[in-house]
């Protein structure tokens, strides 16, 4: 190995023994969460500090579009400067050679943070965490379906074909079967995900045909977005050697539950290391119920980041594992703010509606934001909700528009998230709202076509 490989985390220096590394990807995540970057040769990545992008790649839709970046200077292209992040170094074990994948960071010519750059968001919100002398902790569990190839968008989404050879059946929540009906791409994960360094905390069946839940442990928001930016591409490569695809969009079959990124959140004293949201006695403190008043309070602000997508609104239906509001509730599936079953010291709040489609930087912030609001303003949530909570009125945004409309009133939250983050982000998102609606879906050829 060449020397400077000497400084890089374990996991990337076991995967180079003996070996000779070829090639370096450098990374940043856009703001869909898609990988953008460039491929080096590990000798050029050797003799380079940073390289160039243009900060365009932040204003580039999910369809390639590119949203109007007004401003004072009009739209010009600025090359960022993108520095690497050498703690996420780690393997890229499915490529032909040697490779490593190194997370960066943008800066500005001023070598500012690029405000919009989503791990720079998250980043923003950990250290206002830090600031007050608290630190955030999160764990996000992975919600996503292996789904049959499909070439044609026109045909509708259909379950993979199993070890059986029949294809994925529904309805198999925690199903051992189930999960060895998958058994070689899971193999294929645990073994990407080994090379990675990453721990799993657990693989599970859920409701849907093909439904998978991966559960990552605790930690640091800003590590674990990292991971799962990297779990995304790991678990689609290993779907794609077994004629599958891996798919995170909220909602990609009909009639099946969709998919979330549920977000485990505690937050510690930075000087004793010990739960905020405990007692000494171990009773709940008014912070935790700052905490769940914040994410009531600021979530429905925040929606079009956890939900970024027209696609995300199909997984609030009731009865179908997603929640349509904001009760919350002590070990309570069918609320949207969940207090799990713990003990004093790993008391936590649960956010049910982050879908899995959303960037998990720019989730995890949004969650973060919404609750650090809450506990800089002392309010206290609604009445805990016991019951089932489908049989409630729905009160969150049920279009991404309505969303919008919210996300772009609200100043608190853009204080926390960062105003040009805010205004970058509304701009892009208007432009995939806007394109989506230009396009005739195959509902109303079916039913106005003939009869309106």
């Amino acid at each position: 190995m060449a020397d400077w490989t000497q400084n890089l985390p374990k996991p990337a220096q076991d995967y180079l023994t003996g070996r000779r590394l070829d090639e370096v990807e450098c990374v940043i995540p856009d703001l869909p969460g898609i990988a953008r970057g460039k491929a080096v040769p590990a000798s050029k990545f050797a003799r380079q500090d940073y390289f160039h992008l243009p900060d365009s790649i932040f204003y580039q839709t999910i369809t390639g579009n590119w949203g109007e970046a007004a401003g004072d200077e009009g739209f010009i292209e600025k090359d960022m400067i993108l520095k690497p992040d050498m703690d996420t170094a780690t393997a890229a074990p499915w490529t032909g050679d040697w490779t490593l994948q190194v997370i960066h960071d943008a800066y500005d010519r001023d070598d500012q943070p690029v405000p919009f750059s989503p791990r720079n968001v998250l980043k923003r919100v950990v250290q206002l965490y830090r600031d007050k002398g608290w630190e955030p902790v999160v764990a996000p569990e992975m919600e996503f379906f292996l789904v049959a190839r499909n070439l044609d968008p026109a045909h509708e989404i259909e379950p993979m074909i199993g070890r059986s050879g029949r294809p994925a059946a529904a309805r198999q929540a925690y199903s051992m079967t189930a999960v060895d009906e998958f058994g070689p791409v899971i193999d294929d994960i645990y073994d990407f995900a080994e090379a990675q360094g990453f721990e799993i905390d657990g693989i599970t069946q859920e409701g849907g045909a093909g439904q998978l839940e991966i559960n990552l442990l605790h930690g640091d928001p800003v590590k674990l977005a990292d991971e799962v930016f990297y779990f995304k591409r790991l678990i689609r490569e290993a779907a794609l050697r077994h004629d599958c695809y891996a798919t995170f969009m909220a909602k990609p079959i009909e009639d099946e539950p969709g998919s979330a990124m549920h977000i485990h959140h505690s937050v510690l004293d930075s000087k004793t290391g010990k739960n905020i949201f405990s007692a000494e006695d171990g009773s709940e403190t008014p912070a935790f119920m700052h905490f769940i008043a914040g994410l009531q309070n600021h979530m429905p602000d925040a929606l079009a980041v956890i939900a970024p997508y027209v696609n995300s609104y199909r997984r609030y239906v009731k009865d179908h594992a997603a929640p349509i509001n904001l009760e919350w509730g002590r070990d309570n599936r069918t609320t949207g703010i969940r207090v799990p079953l713990s003990g004093p010291a790993a008391r936590r709040v649960e956010n049910r509606l982050a879908g899995m489609d959303c960037n998990p930087y720019l989730g995890i912030a949004a969650s973060l934001a919404c609750g650090y609001l809450g506990l800089t303003e002392g309010k206290t949530p609604a009445e805990e909700f016991k019951g089932d909570a489908y049989d409630g009125d729905g009160d969150i945004p049920q279009v991404l528009g309505s969303a919008l409309d919210l996300f772009d009133e609200a100043s608190a939250l853009h204080s926390v998230l960062g105003t040009e983050f805010a205004r970058v982000y509304s701009i892009v998102k208007r432009a995939e709202y806007d394109e989506f609606l230009q396009v005739i879906s195959p509902w109303e050829r079916e039913h106005l076509l003939m009869n309106v």
